[in-house]
């Protein structure tokens, strides 16, 4: 179907047709037959052809049929727009261009297959069937593949990945590590059948005799991915294993898009060793060639950077021996060089012993004069200080504070005496008042003082009760007494 599908024929009878099986409007009742009239009546009229009524279901699942029956395999361009995803990974979208628009679902089994993410304003071309939405009678379309109308799906999808995967830093510089001089074991991640692993060993081993693991995998095809991942991840858990490749020949586009794949970069970028990648031809470029801490244009090449050549090595080692020698022989010369010198300024050793034994007497004797004069002066500070500590002598202190204290007492003494005569006068004074006043003298003189149990003195006859326990005291003691009775003045 072209862009404009309205424009053709078949767009143009778009009417809706009802299956015959379950939507076809019933012909009209043939009436039974009757009994033959009399040969003088007239045959009567035929009863008229009722509409048949149509619930809302039936009439949307006739549509529906119908509409499924004609366009079951459509081809739509246009631009996303109102992109929905559910959480059963079901998409939901509007293509629409600049006339109309149409309403679209991707389920979940076909959404899993896409190469790239739909964005907001993409433009696509969509490949699927028209259907009615029987629940809300909404026109739309179920699709069941998208392509990008620019840059085709791959394409799309590895500038996507490599976009987000830049982004975290998976492609940063810094992280990259250089590859070891020369590993003691090299781990290879590529098919076990073809000519990559056979050029990989023949490589290496002429370069340098040196040990290669194989983890066999498939790097082509449906779950080549993880099956390349799993081999990375299982080699470097080996611990003689120093360096990986990541192998695979040359291919389209298709044939590579294993290595462009996340689950692959994840784990290359996770390795705890250097990687190599070396996918396809120098042309091809990959995910893996990003990630990788050295891409290398082919397998064969990857060998090569991986493996030095032994003889390289060998002529290398002797030349550098060579080297070490005449530098060693120079360094020798030299140093006897400086011994000579040295010993020409040195001169006879015990001569320059006997000058120091000769100096070391005079520092000496110097420190021991300079050691006299400074004893002398401290005990002179020490007869100096001694006088001193005796004219401030503390006995010599506390007798002069005692005789000090004795005069102050005396004053004290003699100045506190009219005072406390003074004091004694006004004290037995008040104690005649007191004793006058006292309620002790009261009782001598006939009266008493009547408490309850609790002390409370009583004052009046409401005070008590009958029956009530009282003490009465009078001069010379008390009186316990129950209450019989109370009467009022």
């Amino acid at each position: 179907m072209s862009r404009k599908p309205a424009e053709k024929p078949e767009q143009s009878q778009l009417s809706l047709t009802l299956p015959a099986k379950k939507a076809e409007l019933p012909a009209a009742p043939s009436p039974e037959p009757a009994a033959a009239p009399p040969a003088a009546d007239v045959a009567p009229p035929p009863a008229p052809v009722q509409p048949r009524i149509y619930l809302v279901s039936e009439l949307i699942k006739a549509a529906r049929v119908t509409l499924e029956s004609r366009f079951t395999d459509v081809r739509v361009e246009g631009e996303v727009s109102g992109l929905k995803r559910s959480g059963n990974g079901h998409i939901y979208f509007t293509l629409k261009d600049a006339d109309a628009q149409l309403d679209c679902v991707m389920y979940a089994r076909e959404a899993a297959r896409l190469k790239f993410t739909i964005e907001e304003g993409m433009a696509v071309r969509c490949k699927g069937r028209l259907t009615i939405y029987e629940a809300r009678g909404r026109f739309q379309m179920t699709v069941d593949k998208v392509e990008p109308t620019g840059a085709g799906a791959l394409a799309l999808a590895f500038e996507q990945l490599k976009q987000r995967l830049g982004t975290e830093g998976l492609f940063d510089p810094a992280r990259k590590r250089p590859l070891p001089f020369l590993p003691r074991r090299i781990g290879v991640v590529t098919s076990p059948q073809g000519a990559v692993i056979r050029d990989i060993v023949r490589i290496a081993h002429r370069r340098y005799p040196i040990a290669i693991l194989l983890a066999p995998t498939q790097v082509q095809g449906e779950g080549a991915a993880l099956g390349i991942a799993a081999g990375i991840r299982k080699l470097e858990a080996i611990a003689d294993v120093d360096v990986i490749i990541v192998a695979r020949g040359g291919g389209s586009l298709e044939d590579l898009w294993a290595f462009n794949e996340e689950p692959v970069a994840r784990a290359i970028y996770a390795c705890r060793v250097p990687v190599i990648s070396a996918v396809g031809h120098e042309t091809d470029f990959t995910i893996a060639d990003f990630v990788a801490d050295v891409r290398a244009p082919t397998p064969s090449a990857a060998a090569e950077r991986a493996v030095p050549i032994r003889d390289d090595l060998t002529a290398e080692l002797a030349l550098l021996r060579r080297r070490g020698g005449r530098a060693l022989a120079e360094t020798a010369r030299r140093a006897r060089h400086e011994l000579e010198r040295a010993r020409a300024r040195l001169g006879d050793p015990r001569r320059l012993l006997d000058e120091r034994r000769q100096r070391l007497d005079e520092h000496i004797e110097r420190s021991r004069r300079v050691l006299t004069r400074k004893l002398a002066a401290a005990r002179a500070d020490l007869r100096g200080v001694e006088v001193r500590l005796h004219r401030a002598h503390p006995h010599r202190r506390i007798a002069e504070q005692r005789h000090a204290l004795a005069a102050m007492r005396h004053r004290l003494e003699v100045a506190m005496q009219p005072s406390l005569v003074r004091r004694r006068h006004a004290i037995d004074a008040a104690c005649g008042k007191l004793e006058a006043l006292s309620p002790m003298r009261v009782l001598e003189r006939g009266f008493s003082l009547t408490q309850r149990a609790d002390g409370h003195v009583v004052t009046s006859a409401a005070d008590v009760k009958p029956g009530e326990r009282i003490t009465v005291r009078v001069s010379d003691g008390g009186i316990d007494a129950t209450v019989e009775g109370t009467h009022k003045k």
